[in-house]
């Protein structure tokens, strides 16, 4: 599933100016790829990507001056494609009249900005990488539970959204209830978000449907988050094998990213908001170099080797008193076949 987005959207987005078509803002933008025209204004074409956003900046207006006006007029023909969303000027420069021209002819808008190029080029590459990367849909719900993207799983009915509730009462923040967005923002990070309809929407059986920000106020919600950890509640077993001291080491793979996966079993008497809650914590503590399982077997070492030390010393202990008793009974045999036999 891919978001789709205008060149309205833009605009609004990235708080960009329109100089040209107002009324042609509604065109689409299909790659968040953006293209400096810098070759094209010497008339070289081989590779044109007309389906990227041309932005102009200080090197591309200030050659575009010194050019011919008719050559100019003639580029920037050619720089018109039927599917070239926009042109944008930045650094608060005006756009060449040429381009105004030319844009005219497929209904092109003009856009503009008082920031430099670089900010520009970075504020709608990061924006259009935001909407218009692959997404995936997750049941389950996202949480974030002191700054961590925490993404409860688990099966229907087993308690996601009451966990969820705790949380929200506890202090923390819903992002999404049983459907999560995901999208990966770059090669480590992955985000979570809620679809629009679902917004500050959570789902409690048997009573319904209750906006969050509307009971708990604004600081109670949030739009979206990186996905840090993942908690999967599972039906409590007997038989089944449970992490004890937190090595396991499990991850689920999401797009590219490997997300940490703990598992949590449900049990009646169980605070699952607190589990979670201690989950965040401890992966936050590990994540800072903090390791309780090293530690643990840390102080398992020392206990072993303390112990050993022990057992050494009282072996060796054992072994004098039977050293010095062996020595004291070859004493006693000694005198005593010294000593002459009565009669």
């Amino acid at each position: 599933m891919t978001a789709s987005v205008t060149v309205a959207d833009l605009v609004h987005n990235t708080h960009l100016h329109v100089f040209y078509g107002k009324q042609y803002l509604d065109r689409r933008i299909t790659t968040s790829d953006i293209s400096r025209p810098g070759l094209e204004l010497t008339g070289f074409f081989n590779y044109y990507p007309p389906k990227r956003i041309q932005l102009f900046g200080i090197t591309e207006t200030s050659y575009a001056k010194g050019m011919d006006h008719e050559k100019l007029f003639q580029v920037m023909q050619r720089m018109c494609q039927p599917e070239t969303p926009a042109f944008v000027i930045s650094t608060q420069l005006e756009p060449p009249k040429e381009l105004i021209r030319a844009v005219k002819s497929e209904h092109i808008p003009v856009l503009g900005s008082k920031l430099t190029t670089s900010r520009v080029l970075s504020n709608m590459t990061n924006y259009l990488e935001d909407q218009l990367a692959e997404r995936k849909s997750i049941h389950g719900v996202l949480v974030d539970v002191y700054g961590l993207g925490v993404l409860i799983t688990g099966k229907s009915g087993i308690g996601k959204s009451e966990t969820a509730l705790e949380l929200i009462k506890r202090g923390h923040r819903l992002i999404a209830d049983d459907r999560v967005e995901v999208y990966q923002q770059d090669e480590q990070t992955l985000m979570g978000q809620a679809p629009k309809i679902l917004q500050h929407l959570l789902e409690i059986r048997g009573i319904g449907i209750i906006n969050v920000m509307t009971l708990f106020g604004a600081g109670a919600v949030r739009a979206k988050t990186p996905v840090n950890m993942i908690v999967r509640l599972a039906p409590w077993s007997k038989n089944a094998i449970y992490d004890r001291l937190g090595d396991s080491g499990k991850t689920r793979r999401i797009f590219d990213v490997d997300i940490p996966e703990f598992k949590i079993p449900v049990r009646t008497g169980r605070n699952l908001a607190i589990l979670v809650e201690t989950a965040a914590m401890n992966f936050r503590a590990h994540t800072m170099g903090y390791d309780a399982t090293k530690a643990f077997d840390q102080n398992l070492d020392k206990l072993i080797k303390h112990n050993t030390l022990e057992v050494k010393q009282e072996k060796a202990q054992e072994k004098k008193i039977l050293d010095n008793n062996e020595a004291a009974l070859a004493r006693f045999n000694k005198h005593h076949q010294s000593q002459p036999k009565k009669r």
